[in-house]
């Protein structure tokens, strides 16, 4: 009875986020990144691999061995390969079969997203795919910014029933694309969240915060550091610093 007792709280905790105003979600490919993310002060962990590539679903082995080693939430990311978001059946199969290993490694949360080739969100599909990661919820990924308008996506993506968007507002990096993630934030209002991404570190999150209303934020410190670095206690540092910028603000 201890026991379970114990492991069913070890499991409250590790999945419902911290009750925060602004959360902080760190991308990294390592279980040492990951480890000095969440040291750092990171809220969720999207977990990747090759993310030089923009990443990759990582492997049942890393996943299960960055679960056993961390009690923050962790998202995984299902994409069979890098490129673009138009996926043939054998690759959405293939995402399929990922889902359900992210499932076994109790991963909290799935990444992922499938267009059309006319570039609209292809919301038959990924809405199969966030009914098989169910009870997980999922992030629609970056394809949102590869979508020809932006604001028909993001109502295509509520169709498929994902609970977050990751996008950086169609621009290069989210602070150029302030705007349009303003406007997005507005129109999603409690529907669903958008969460911004690419180009965030201490140095700008205050300004993105302020010109975008958003509450969820995402980084890969790519700006800061080179994707790989071995310096964690630098990648550490950077981490630290964007949840200290975040948590000291209004």
């Amino acid at each position: 009875m201890v026991s379970w007792h114990v492991d069913a709280l070890e499991s409250f905790f590790r999945t419902a986020e911290v009750k925060r105003k602004y959360l902080l979600e760190i991308s990294v490919e390592t279980g040492e990144a990951a480890l000095a993310a969440q040291r750092g002060g990171a809220d969720r962990i999207e977990l990747c691999g090759n993310l030089s590539i923009g990443g990759v679903t990582p492997s049942i082995e890393v996943m299960r061995t960055v679960r056993e080693q961390l009690h923050t939430p962790i998202f995984a990311i299902i994409r069979p390969r890098g490129g673009d978001f138009v996926y043939s059946e054998g690759e959405s199969a293939e995402m399929k079969r990922s889902i359900a290993e992210a499932k076994r490694a109790r991963m909290d949360g799935v990444v992922l997203g499938i267009l059309t080739k006319d570039r609209l969100v292809d919301i038959e599909r990924t809405r199969e795919l966030v009914a098989i990661a169910r009870p997980l919820p999922a992030t629609f990924h970056r394809a949102f910014d590869d979508c020809m308008n932006l604001y028909e996506a993001l109502e295509e993506v509520l169709q498929t029933g994902a609970s977050r968007i990751l996008t950086s507002g169609g621009a290069k990096t989210a602070r150029e694309g302030a705007a349009p993630l303003a406007e997005l934030v507005a129109a999603a209002g409690n529907r669903i969240s958008i969460v911004p991404g690419a180009g965030i570190s201490a140095s700008n999150i205050a300004r993105v915060v302020k010109e975008t209303g958003a509450r969820e934020f995402h980084s890969g410190l790519g700006s800061v550091l080179p994707y790989g670095s071995p310096d964690y206690k630098e990648f550490e540092a950077e981490v630290k610093k964007l949840a200290d910028q975040l948590r000291s603000l209004p």
